[in-house]
């Protein structure tokens, strides 16, 4: 791979707080900014730099293990999807950030990635190590899509392409700042873009963009000129959080407080699963404003008050130094030094589903 087209595709890997102007802080005339870190991706020098070690050390070595794969249990996914208030809570894991969430009588897909390559061209850039959990065909009909950011392997366009096709009408798409004409280039128009902290209201589920720490382009000249984020889903039977893509930082804490008061202790108190990426981590010089570690993952556990965590993003797309198959072994290394029991964060093979017991309905 050539270093320009290397660069290219990795490159692409209501607001309450008021500015003086009166302008959320995070809106930086035009572009968009993190609340706590000031991030500039990296350049090109430092980009040869990793690169030049990765190939030095002989990075990312291959996996010992495959990654685990099932073959879903369709059926009971189908069934489930058309239960309407019946619907059990549950999540699938389809591979890399995408996930199908049922709660609240919606079938929701995040950040959904069906291509063989997280790149912008189909013959070169990370390709997928296992096929997807699930196909689109063999979905059932998805309700709501939620994008997280515009990097190659969150935002696929053939993918979103065919959900928007699906039989029954599109999905609605919910969308940081900024992707909505993204999506309109592409044909598709049942969009709605929010802000950081703004929510929309589909059915029983309540949708809202929070804050995390991340980063925006599909090329070298449209850097931060979109908005990144994640999501609190609220359905009266389950509350989700998806952290998308994210360095660490006091945003989890603080998406706790904002929703300390609808997350009560009659309900248990906090999300009652949270979706938090584990994988794309090393190197750290080049990635922790980015990309968190198992460590810092189970961190966003405990910050956002999680009853249970899925680890999302790895094993899918060999994107940077650590093997495939390391990131399971790590969270299991720091689940044991921060005293969390293996049971409130977990991994599931490609295709698993895990039932979740249904929200306490509050006092």
């Amino acid at each position: 791979m050539s270093v320009a087209l290397l660069a290219l595709v990795l490159t692409a890997c209501a607001n309450e707080q008021a500015s003086v102007k009166g302008r959320a802080p995070h809106h930086r005339d035009g572009t968009f900014q993190n609340n706590y870190v000031e991030f500039a991706p990296r350049g090109l020098m430092a980009l040869l730099r990793w690169k030049w070690q990765a190939w030095r050390d002989g990075l990312p070595a291959p996996p010992k293990t495959a990654t685990p794969t099932i073959v879903p249990d369709l059926g009971w996914i189908q069934n489930n999807a058309k239960a309407g208030a019946a619907m059990v809570p549950a999540v699938t894991w389809i591979g890399h950030a995408t996930v199908l969430v049922q709660l609240g009588g919606l079938n929701v897909l995040t950040d959904p990635m069906f291509s063989n390559r997280a790149s912008p061209l189909s013959f070169l850039g990370p390709s997928r190590a296992q096929k997807p959990g699930l196909w689109p065909h063999e979905l059932p009909r998805i309700d709501l899509v939620v994008i997280s950011h515009n990097h190659y392997d969150h935002l696929d366009a053939a993918s979103v392409k065919l959900l928007a096709a699906q039989n029954g009408g599109p999905p609605l798409f919910v969308v940081p700042l900024g992707l909505k004409r993204w999506f309109a280039g592409e044909g598709i128009s049942h969009v709605v873009e929010l802000d950081w902290w703004q929510s929309h209201k589909l059915g029983d589920v309540e949708v809202v963009l929070t804050p995390v720490q991340h980063w925006s382009g599909r090329s070298l000249t449209d850097r931060m000129e979109t908005l990144w984020g994640g999501y609190a889903l609220f359905a009266p039977q389950l509350h989700v959080f998806f952290a998308g893509d994210t360095g660490y930082s006091k945003d989890f804490a603080d998406i706790r407080a904002r929703f300390a008061d609808r997350q009560g202790a009659a309900s248990g108190g906090g999300f009652d699963i949270a979706l938090v990426p584990i994988g794309s981590y090393e190197p750290r010089w080049f990635m922790r404003e980015q990309h968190v570690n198992a460590e810092e993952a189970v961190r966003i556990h405990l910050d956002v008050g999680a009853k249970a965590s899925l680890g999302i993003h790895w094993g899918t797309f060999e994107l940077t130094d650590e093997s495939l198959d390391e990131p399971p072994q790590k969270l299991a290394e720091a689940r044991r030094g921060l005293n969390v029991d293996d049971s409130r964060f977990f991994t599931l093979a490609v295709g698993q589903t895990r039932r979740l017991p249904p929200r306490r309905a509050r006092n």
